[in-house]
């Protein structure tokens, strides 16, 4: 299946960010259903903030993808931080949050229904 990044429907768009996530993009044995995500993250970026009130106030869902472009640093549930750079392919295990060093292109596959549970948080939290 191939999909144009301006074709996956956009889940967030605030000033710094771009979140695009095309649902019912795979399937990962013991995860079901896949989703293929695009994400457009400006410099400074800092997830953290959106992920309080999950558990660990951490993403839960795991994530394998590719950055184009940029520096992400990723800290894990035991404090240690890894940097993704542009051409790096990466699996992001459960428990992580992410800190974007220089404006990147993520494209990331994750289980549809665990990270759409972290996107809605993350929405109602931009809401307020």
């Amino acid at each position: 299946m191939r999909i144009a990044k301006n074709e996956i429907p956009t889940r967030i768009d605030v000033p710094g960010a771009v979140a695009r996530q095309q649902t019912e993009f795979g399937d990962a044995t013991g995860y079901a259903t896949m989703g293929g995500e695009y994400f457009t993250l400006g410099k400074g970026t800092d997830i953290a903030p959106l992920l309080q009130g999950l558990d660990g106030d951490l993403c839960q869902a795991p994530h394998w993808g590719y950055l184009e472009q940029g520096d992400i640093t990723v800290t894990y549930s035991d404090q240690t931080q890894e940097t993704i750079r542009a051409g790096d392919l990466f699996y992001w295990p459960p428990g992580h949050t992410v800190r974007v060093e220089e404006d990147s292109e993520v494209i990331l596959f994750s289980p549809q229904h665990e990270h759409g549970q972290v996107i809605e948080h993350m929405r109602a939290k931009l809401a307020g």
